[in-house]
């Protein structure tokens, strides 16, 4: 008998009665899809620059201030970089300074942020399901928390347009922030692209049958938004006005990673923070959707390392091509603080003119 073949032996044993009750059991109202089609296993998209050792290329911004920091819109008149925290608290630092105050306590969990041209501040708050307005050191009031009489349960980017008008997402009607990872490992479209028109008090579902839909941003001639689908690792752009007015059409695909917030600098360049880079296992896990419910099966029992790593940004031209991406191998998405290229500027938001 070969070394080691008794021990297979007694392995495969063990699996296969495990595999066995892992096929045939079915979670309640846990179903893993398979991938669409149009979903790439190929080769990623790749940028002219690339720094993989971003974290040393880095200074880090409020650091131990900011727990979990989701999100940034910038204030350059007032020099203030807002961003939502893990605790509640939207808090701002000041640029170039680095100080950190507390601005706002959400009462729930700050994802999405972004300044309206009246100075105040609209949250796509993830715990108390819907988009919210502050004002300094108050608790705002919900904006909206449901459309076409389906509530929210994860609402997730924002950004508002000229107008006034919010455009926001909500990741999934179906699993809250709590348990995003099962809307994930499920890879269904339970996510939605949203307007709410703060005159009217009217929310219109723009697009709907997104794969946990995330950041939103407006274009600078305000004809069209770019929203990212994490799952998917793409963005699209939507048709505000125009001919293609109500469409939506690929903007970027095939990213290195999991797309997360989306912003326009003010200077031509679209960044994407990418929460998590593309690896073996994760190709593993949204090829096999058997090897994704055996994941969240585990996952009731104790808690498995994804293997996030790699998190980190890509810039790209208005018409989708990447520029640049900064990426470290120990990054692990939301940090105790914001970084700052030392090379680059801050991604920004200009609510100044």
């Amino acid at each position: 008998m070969a070394p080691g073949l008794g021990f297979s032996k007694a392995v495969a044993l063990i699996l296969a009665p495990v595999a066995l009750a892992v096929a045939l059991y079915s979670p309640a109202d846990f179903s893993p899809a398979p991938m669409p089609p149009e979903y790439s296993y190929g080769p990623d998209v790749s940028a002219a620059r690339h720094e993989a050792r971003a974290l040393a290329q880095s200074e880090r911004v409020g650091e131990g201030r900011l727990p979990g920091p989701e999100d940034l819109a910038y204030d350059r008149a007032g020099g203030w970089l807002y961003t939502g925290c893990a605790d509640g608290w939207v808090r701002r630092v000041s640029v170039p300074g680095g100080d950190v105050e507390d601005w706002v306590r959400t009462g729930g969990r700050p994802l999405g942020v972004v300044l309206a041209a009246d100075g105040g501040l609209i949250v796509a708050n993830a715990d108390i399901t819907g988009a919210a307005e502050g004002e300094p050191r108050k608790e705002g009031g919900v904006l909206t928390d449901a459309a076409e009489g389906v509530k929210f349960a994860l609402t997730d980017g924002v950004d508002v347009a000229a107008d006034g008008t919010i455009y926001f997402t909500d990741a999934s009607y179906k699993y809250n922030l709590d348990n995003h990872m099962a809307d994930i490992l499920e890879a269904r479209p339970h996510g939605r692209l949203m307007s709410f028109d703060p005159v009217t008090g009217r929310t219109a579902v723009l697009a709907r049958g997104l794969y946990f839909a995330n950041g939103v941003a407006v274009l600078p001639d305000q004809t069209s938004l770019i929203y990212c689908e994490t799952v998917m690792r793409r963005c699209s752009r939507y048709h505000i006005t125009g001919d293609k007015k109500g469409t939506a059409e690929k903007f970027i695909d095939n990213l290195p990673g999991f797309p997360d917030n989306i912003r326009y600098d003010g200077e031509g360049r679209y960044w994407i923070a990418l929460s998590a880079g593309r690896t073996l296992q994760w190709d593993l896990l949204m090829k096999y959707p058997f090897v994704r419910k055996l994941v969240y099966l585990v996952e009731k029992l104790a808690a498995v390392p994804h293997g996030l790593k790699n998190s980190g940004t890509v810039s790209l031209a208005l018409d989708g091509e990447p520029v640049s991406m900064y990426t470290d191998r120990l990054a692990q998405g939301r940090q105790a603080s914001v970084l700052r290229l030392t090379d680059g500027n801050i991604p920004q938001q200009d609510r100044s003119q």
